[in-house]
């Protein structure tokens, strides 16, 4: 079967890298041991063209106990939002990870490169090379002073979603639920309105993932731009808060807009567990939603590597190949995989990057 070279909306590799012993980070990235989802080696033997590298700021221990992996093993199941975050420690956390980046790409010695436009992220992948856009999951780090959004910019920050499931300065993120909607929670706040026309004027992508229903419907009235969701599913396959609507699937196809894919399981599965042991049918019945809604230009990938429990179908950055063959055989032509595998990214970084 053919080779489809992936561009993926969304990886959590950068968290996972700083919180490796700094001693074993450039193994990590260059050798690989086998424990996370990506690293270098394995994205260029799996296909793995380019993508968005997340810079994620996790919550501090807050002492409660709470055992999320427990909790969300038990159906149905709500869990509370973390509080919100000190902007002066995101944006510690988040600059050191923005670092790692630029020490992966000196590491990597050409075969890496963050990318600041949709040009060079297509020399970068015509030379065979890996593409990286930078992006933020959770705005905390920008804090109250917009002005800082420049500095992120001048940084190469490219793309940017004002929430994860935890409330910020701008708006509210959902909640990890099932079965449940996303219609929880406020919308944007006025500084979260700024901030995405601030996104709009730089140029930098405003990411739906995350956000609440009202929050979402600020972003479609607020920006000028396509609506973006970069690792979302379908909300009437599997009831996740975490889920898109058909309203809202509907809303990103008015705007030639682009949904990826998320792998991990509990956005997959009908029944909403984080079981590994689930089969790409499940891959295929939320593509097949997704593209009679949005259409075959609306529909791309977004792993969620190293951020979620992905089924064991898939295993890794290896398994890329596997998931577009997958689709060759439920009945995908070699035109429309090619699209999702990568070509729907690339159409929207041309049109908005």
């Amino acid at each position: 079967m053919p080779v489809f070279p992936v561009f993926d909306g969304h990886n959590d590799f950068l968290f996972r890298f700083d919180a490796a012993p700094a001693a074993q980070r450039r193994d990590m990235w260059l050798e690989g041991e086998g424990a996370h989802h990506i690293d270098l080696p394995r994205m260029q033997a799996g296909g793995f063209a380019g993508g968005f590298f997340a810079i994620w700021v996790p919550s501090p221990d807050d002492g409660s106990g709470l055992n999320f992996e427990a909790l969300m093993a038990t159906l149905p199941y709500s869990l509370p939002l973390p509080p919100m975050l000190d902007s002066d420690y995101a944006a510690s956390v988040a600059g050191r990870q923005l670092d790692l980046a630029y020490q992966m790409q000196d590491w990597a010695k050409g075969a890496f490169r963050i990318c600041l436009t949709a040009a060079e992220v297509r020399q970068t992948i015509r030379a065979g090379r890996i593409a990286a856009v930078l992006h933020m999951e959770g705005a905390e780090a920008i804090g109250s002073d917009l002005s800082n959004l420049s500095l992120w910019y001048d940084k190469g920050l490219r793309s940017l979603g004002p929430v994860w499931s935890r409330p910020t300065i701008y708006g509210h993120g959902v909640p990890f639920a099932f079965p449940s909607g996303p219609d929880i929670g406020a919308g944007l706040t006025d500084l979260g309105k700024d901030l995405v026309r601030e996104c709009d004027r730089l140029g930098v992508l405003i990411d739906l993932s995350h956000l609440n229903e009202k929050g979402f419907d600020d972003v479609a009235a607020v920006s000028s731009r396509p609506l973006i969701a970069t690792h979302s599913n379908a909300h009437a396959v599997t009831p996740s808060s975490r889920n898109l609507t058909d309203r809202q699937l509907r809303m990103i196809a008015e705007s030639r807009g682009i949904v990826g894919l998320n792998y991990g399981c509990a956005f997959l599965r009908a029944d909403g567990r984080r079981d590994a042991d689930t089969g790409l049918d499940a891959v295929m019945r939320h593509l097949d939603h997704l593209i009679s809604i949005l259409g075959e230009d609306g529909v791309a990938l977004g792993s969620d590597f190293d951020g979620a429990v992905i089924p064991r179908a898939i295993g890794d950055v290896l398994g890329l190949r596997d998931l577009t063959d997958a689709m060759l055989d439920h009945g995908f032509g070699e035109p429309l995989v090619a699209k999702i595998a990568g070509e729907n990214w690339l159409d929207l970084l041309d049109r908005c990057l």
